[in-house]
């Protein structure tokens, strides 16, 4: 009898053990949240400078999220920084399962009197959308007036003006909301 009770027992606490560790993975799970970021609108709009503009982006959102618990999904279309439709944003993060969407800008600083000379820095921006299409905030970083570098690449830049950008992002999203109701 004894030995049956033991039995029990033990057999008892290692199914209510695996329910809490179920549990825990649950609840981290849910705190894991998936951004949509659609390829930045790239001003001027110049062909020849929209591919290596959207790979230092990413580039530079990757290396910021992989600190963070959230995910990371691409998409590979452009929306108008200017114009967006709450319906395009609200479908996009529904079909990709995100929880928020991020549509980005970069603009580079025109110098000079040609019709094609630029300047490595540039103004990152970005709108953030919750999954229903609504503007929970918007910011825009620009690497001259922050950072005052004169020399440096312009994947650098656009690097340094994404970072920047997102904390803007956090920064903002934690005057509007408590961190746990966002999680992002």
């Amino acid at each position: 009898m004894m030995r049956k009770t033991t039995t029990f027992i033990i057999f008892a606490i290692f199914i209510l053990s695996g329910f809490s560790l179920v549990k825990a993975q649950r609840s981290n799970d849910l705190k894991i949240k998936k951004v949509l970021y659609f390829n930045p609108e790239v001003d001027p709009d110049i062909e020849e400078i929209k591919e290596p503009t959207n790979t230092a982006f990413f580039s530079a959102v990757s290396d910021n999220l992989s600190e963070r618990k959230n995910k990371m999904i691409k998409t590979e279309t452009q929306v108008s920084f200017d114009s967006i439709d709450k319906k395009t944003i609200s479908d996009y993060c529904l079909n990709n399962d995100a929880d928020f969407a991020i549509v980005p800008k970069v603009k580079y600083f025109k110098v000079g009197i040609g019709k094609y000379v630029f300047s490595n820095q540039v103004i990152v921006s970005m709108k953030l959308f919750d999954a229903e299409g609504n503007l929970l905030t918007q910011t825009d970083y620009d690497t001259y007036r922050k950072n005052m570098r004169l020399l440096g690449s312009t994947v650098n830049s656009i690097k340094i003006g994404t970072n920047g950008a997102i904390k803007g992002i956090l920064k903002q999203l934690r005057k509007i909301k408590p961190s746990d109701e966002t999680g992002f």
